[in-house]
């Protein structure tokens, strides 16, 4: 302990620190842009690649600020081929006369001071996403250079900037015949841990800004390999809501949609049933994507719940001996866009997951419930298939309870057993533990000889694993290998699920790398997706990657996870004296011993982490690929067959 204390007190000592002393002096203050490089975390998230590309939001959320004030059309992102971005709109372009309390030039605050914009009740912009006025001062704090370019009058002024700091004051370069704000950034290497843009990643955020600003024509250009995508959604959410139903089977073909302005508040909501079993609602306030719901979605259940059940005893279609449809049945194969605009939307919490503002919810349930009741009326054959799905829903959900009844009287952690399959570990801290779902008896054998019983935990899935995406409930809760995972959990599942009771905090599916393998992790990674997606989004679940090939040269072994890899160690290694190259097609082939080398012991494997970045993509998807239409998922495999490693047929 006393050589922690002194090297503690060195490195005090060599920031000038005495920890004897707590007053005046020991409290630093943090001078323009320097709090954003000291904590990133706070203003972007991480300094990951989520991070990264937040950058490029920032910047974007401007100009779609512009567009939502009527005043731009056109957005172009560009990935130059040195890693740096620029974002050009064909907006009013950042004021740059001189502010008159600060003397400087308008756009000068805007990229160097915390909280300067034109989003705090100053008239600027009525409605906007990025409320904090931080976005482009943090970018060019976290930006090892910055240019920004305002076109306005027939001039175009520049201003360059270094992590922060002003290079050059504003000036006059030349003349032009557009208006917009140009910004060209390159991400600080210091900052970021990586800094290499994904173009998918853009892509999926550009297109939903896109769907959700109806009329904005958006460009994403990478110059890196000449690719390049363009947006433009005359029908906003209404095409959102066909796109995602796009691998799906609609109902009724008509989609539901209804745009209206009551008390200051704009709400346009777009809806369509399928005849799947999830309800996929995504809730939106000025473009940001309420992920933990709020007064607009509470608003808009009460709306839908009540209209239906309204109508359903109309006319008759549910009868009077019969209970009211619950939320829960109405919202069955439901694919919905909320989105609202407010001058000044409150949020909980400092990542804008949830709307807080009471007055929204009565205006959404009135718009909501008077639109929804003349719609079904204008459309009666709509309306009676939705009666009767959520009447089929609600028999299912019935079953459904007594399914879980079931499985919650069977369940090992009443009665201290668990599924006689399961191998448990030795440790009882959840945050220390770690269960490894494998595929089959002869993979868990090898898994149970490989790993370290104090901390890790074997639960070998036997059987068919039910596809989630073709099946209700109560029979998702018949199936022996789901019901396993569900005992082994410990969390419950749906209504009852409580990831407080969850036993292990790392749960690695670890499957062949072969196509039966990833066919288990799409299935795995669909029912936890869309039965106990908070599992994913705390980050609980991974994937083992086993390796693809053994290498044997001189006695040595080398183990290496790719085609590319392989060729990469030969190239390096040589080819001569090689004894066997060895393909592994399943698990089972390795033993206990190589497999915990190479796969489960925790200084050499390697895990992916199972994320939640995009829960509409991922829904897109999971529904492709695990769904009844054969079309896309066709099309699918022949647009990214080409980029497909170690397919094993």
């Amino acid at each position: 302990m006393g050589s922690i204390e002194n090297l503690i007190k060195r490195a005090e000592a060599d920031a000038g620190l005495d920890a004897s002393v707590y007053d005046e002096t020991q409290i630093q203050v943090l001078e323009g842009l320097e709090a954003v490089r000291k904590r990133p975390g706070m203003y972007i998230g991480s300094t990951s690649a989520k991070g990264l590309h937040h950058l490029v939001y920032e910047i974007v959320d401007n100009a779609v600020d512009e567009a939502l004030a009527g005043y731009c059309t056109e957005i172009t992102v560009t990935i130059k081929s040195d890693e740096t971005i620029t974002v050009m709109d064909n907006g009013r372009g950042i004021p740059v006369g001189i502010h008159p309390e600060k003397g400087v030039p308008a756009v000068e605050l805007v990229f160097t001071t915390l909280h300067a914009g034109g989003k705090f009740g100053g008239g600027g912009y009525k409605v906007s996403g990025g409320l904090h006025g931080v976005g482009a001062s943090v970018v060019n704090a976290l930006s090892e250079y910055l240019t920004v370019q305002v076109h306005q009058d027939g001039k175009i002024h520049e201003q360059k900037y270094s992590r922060g700091d002003i290079l050059n004051n504003l000036s006059i370069i030349g003349e032009t015949e557009i208006r917009g704000t140009f910004v060209h950034f390159k991400p600080d290497t210091e900052i970021f841990e990586e800094t290499i843009y994904s173009f998918d990643t853009l892509k999926q955020r550009l297109q939903e800004i896109a769907f959700l600003t109806k009329g904005l024509k958006i460009k994403l250009i990478d110059e890196r390999d000449d690719n390049s995508i363009e947006f433009h959604y005359v029908g906003g959410i209404k095409e959102f809501v066909g796109y995602i139903n796009q691998n799906k089977t609609p109902i009724f073909e008509k989609i539901f949609y209804m745009e209206e302005t009551k008390n200051n508040i704009l709400v346009e909501v777009a809806l369509q049933y399928n005849d799947g079993f999830i309800e996929l609602t995504h809730a939106y306030v000025n473009n940001i994507n309420t992920t933990d719901g709020g007064t607009h979605l509470a608003g808009f259940r009460t709306a839908l719940t009540k209209t239906i059940n309204d109508y359903g005893r109309k006319f008759n279609l549910i009868k009077e001996n019969e209970k009211n449809l619950t939320g829960d049945d109405v919202r069955e194969g439901l694919s919905c866009i909320i989105s609202i605009k407010i001058e000044e939307p409150q949020f909980e919490g400092q990542t804008k997951a949830k709307l807080g503002n009471s007055e929204v919810k009565p205006v959404v349930e009135s718009l909501v419930g008077e639109y929804l009741t003349y719609f079904l009326e204008e459309n009666p054959a709509v309306g009676k298939s939705v009666i009767e799905k959520a009447v089929m829903a609600a028999r299912a959900r019935d079953a459904a309870k007594k399914a879980r009844e079931m499985v919650r009287r069977k369940s090992a952690l009443d009665n201290g057993r668990m599924p006689g399959k399961l191998a448990d570990c030795l440790e009882k801290d959840p945050a220390k533990s770690e269960l490894y779902l494998v595929e089959g008896d002869s993979a868990g054998g090898s898994a149970k000889g490989a790993r370290t019983p104090k901390t890790q935990a074997i639960l070998p899935l036997r059987g068919k694993i039910l596809n989630v995406e073709k099946s209700r409930l109560d029979k998702i809760l018949g199936n022996d290998s789901i019901r396993s995972m569900i005992t082994a959990f410990g969390t419950g599942i749906n209504e009852d699920f409580d990831i407080e009771k969850l036993r292990y905090h790392k749960i690695i599916i670890m499957t062949d790398a072969d196509v039966d393998g990833a066919h288990i992790r799409i299935l795995i990674l669909t029912f936890m997706y869309r039965y106990m997606a908070p599992l994913i989004d705390s980050g609980k679940i991974y994937i083992a990657q086993p390796p693809l090939f053994r290498v044997e040269k001189n006695k040595k072994e080398y183990y290496v996870y790719s085609s590319d890899e392989l060729t990469t160690l030969l190239d390096n290694i040589g080819r001569e004296g090689i004894k066997p190259i060895q393909r592994y097609k399943g698990l089972g082939e390795m033993d206990a011993e190589e497999l915990w080398r190479t796969t489960m012991d925790p200084e050499n494997r390697i895990l992916l982490k199972v994320t939640m970045d995009d829960a509409i993509m991922a829904d897109q998807i999971f529904n492709m690929l695990m769904g009844d239409k054969v079309e896309p998922r066709r099309n699918f495999i022949n647009e990214y067959a080409k980029t497909v490693e170690n397919l094993d047929i």
